[in-house]
């Protein structure tokens, strides 16, 4: 512990010296005003680019293994306790500050820089989603953390010699400058992730490109500055080390889109034909070539598959239909299937389609195969797509607006939905309805996961909104909306994927608890018949979980 008001040595230990160990340390090339202000400029990248190598863990294995909430927390807590190894570590190379801060970075450059690439190649090749190495992406981004963690905490106390190695100072005030620009350059670099480099690079070059940055600086940094510190050999090693680690980066940025093909292809199968990253989401689009099926993915999750989805849109938009429906509000819906059913109806006089993702919108307007399946809703006059946040759009709307709500969004426990099945949520979209309106709601496959079910039934209830619940099954076990990805034929027979869930499950809500049944004026459903939605009930009913507390914003039960 740094004692604040403990005089300073009379002078740095001899490994600060010239090459030869003894005496006074070799003069700096630049005057010490310079120099410090290199150091510190050294700190604020090496801060900017760590902060972006935990960021870009947070981001990847939310998006591979889902629960933003939980990924955020593994990676934070292990690179924060792995900061106090690496600190306690580097008490050890504080002989060799130069020389170990060098190759600390470049080992830094190397691990941080590839870490996504790596993430996502275990997942994409090794079935991140079951058997055998269902653990593998996890047990991979662990290491990481702990990895990264243990370098970023080695960087203070070597840095903390460097600066004292360029002109003595009271300690207090030398912690101060390198915290002062280490805590900066750590809000550049996380600034920098969301806004700069996710976006415009994505996320396997931002991390790569990030890793050459980092490589570069520390080299700089070392060799340039602190050169004299360092043996003949020393010097040409770590050049050497920092000119491979560089190399090794500039030719996996160079590879990256064709690695990201090839994981993309292990991942779908090899008829991926859309792959876009919009502003929200990256979605793809395989099938619909040669008679193959078209499947819809968001963030690799499967949302619709050709082969199934009239049986989750008519089970989910059909029985609300029954009643008045004029006015009509689909909440997310944005591929426009849902839509296609509602505007089957006679008597719909306008549909507004409230979907966060532009991007999808666009898709399904132009693409071909996804317009097709949709039957080119966008094209009818009577919907009105917004993009807009939900809540934020119902706060905005008057009350009574609406005749019917359809809400499609995705699963209640994946974090990012889980305001929108809240007991808040459900107020403002009592206040929408007309006082004879009905909600429909995904709410997840009730088999599966019935206390998440029942708890979106619990906190309908809590807003004032009674339902009653019903479910359809799927035609496969790999097909389901929310779940994994359908894996291709070969990776299928190799047990590396789990199964998909094996139906959804629906919530019907109104002011007063309403009736199940099929409006007999519109045009007869396909997969849909008043008994299979009887029978639906009847299964949902048997999976009831009593007691069951709402969620709300502050205390999300999902």
């Amino acid at each position: 512990m740094i004692e604040p008001h403990a005089p300073a040595p009379p002078g740095p230990p001899p490994s600060w010296g010239a090459p030869g160990g003894t005496g006074a340390p070799a003069p700096l090339p630049v005057r010490p005003g310079t120099g410090r202000f290199l150091v510190l400029a050294g700190v604020f990248v090496c801060a900017a680019c760590g902060l972006v190598y935990e960021l870009e863990l947070v981001a990847l294995a939310s998006y591979l293994m889902g629960d933003s909430v939980t990924q955020a927390s593994v990676v934070l807590s292990v690179m924060v306790f792995a900061m106090g190894l690496g600190s306690l570590a580097a008490k050890r190379l504080r002989r060799f500050a130069a020389a170990g801060f060098g190759a600390l970075e470049a080992v830094l450059a190397l691990v941080g820089g590839s870490s996504a690439m790596v993430l996502y190649a275990v997942f994409a090749w090794t079935g991140g989603w079951g058997g055998l190495w269902a653990d593998g992406p996890r047990v991979l981004l662990v290491g990481f953390s702990l990895t990264i963690g243990v370098l970023i905490g080695a960087e203070v106390p070597l840095l903390m010699e460097l600066i004292q190695r360029v002109r003595r100072q009271d300690p207090g005030g030398a912690v101060a400058d390198l915290f002062a620009a280490d805590y900066v350059g750590a809000l550049v670099g996380g600034l920098a992730f969301p806004f700069v480099l996710l976006p415009f690079l994505g996320q396997l070059t931002g991390a790569l490109l990030t890793g050459t940055v980092n490589a570069a600086v520390g080299a700089a940094l070392v060799l340039g500055l602190f050169r004299r510190d360092l043996t003949r050999r020393a010097r040409w090693l770590l050049l050497t080390a920092n000119v491979l680690v560089l190399a090794l980066l500039a030719t996996a940025t160079v590879l990256a889109d064709d690695f990201e093909r090839a994981a993309r292809h292990a991942v779908y199968g090899q008829d991926v034909r859309v792959a876009v990253r919009t502003d929200v989401q990256e979605v793809v689009l395989t099938g619909d070539a040669d008679g193959r099926p078209l499947d819809l993915f968001l963030d690799g999750r499967l949302r619709v598959s050709d082969s199934d989805e009239r049986r989750y849109h008519e089970a989910l938009v059909r029985p609300a239909m029954d009643g008045p429906h004029a006015r009509v509000l689909i909440l997310g819906g944005g591929d426009g299937l849902a839509a296609r059913e509602v505007l089957r109806h006679p008597g719909v006089r306008r549909v507004d389609v409230v979907e966060p993702d532009a991007g999808l919108v666009r898709l399904a307007r132009n693409d071909p195969g996804l317009s097709a399946l949709n039957e080119h809703a966008y094209g009818d006059p009577r919907l009105h797509a917004g993009t807009a946040d939900a809540f934020r759009r119902l706060r905005s709307t008057p009350s009574a607006a609406y005749d019917v709500v359809i809400s499609d969004l995705p699963d209640p426990d994946i974090t990012a939905s889980t305001k929108l099945y809240s007991q808040e949520f459900y107020g403002l979209l009592r206040r929408v309805l007309a006082p004879d309106g009905r909600l429909a709601v995904h709410a997840g496959p009730v088999a599966d996961r019935p206390r998440t079910f029942w708890t979106v039934d619990a906190t309908l209830r809590a807003a004032g909104l009674p339902a009653v619940a019903y479910r359809v099954g799927t035609r496969d076990a790999h097909e389901g909306r929310d779940a994994a990805p359908a894996p291709d034929p070969g990776r299928a027979a190799a047990g590396l994927h789990a199964p998909a869930p094996r139906g959804w499950g629906f919530l019907l809500a109104a002011r007063a608890a309403p009736a199940l049944r099929l409006d007999p004026a519109a045009p007869g459903p396909r997969t849909l018949t008043p008994e299979s939605l009887a029978g639906g009930a009847r299964d949902a009913a048997r999976t009831r979980v009593p007691g069951l507390p709402p969620s709300t914003l502050v205390h999300p039960r999902y």
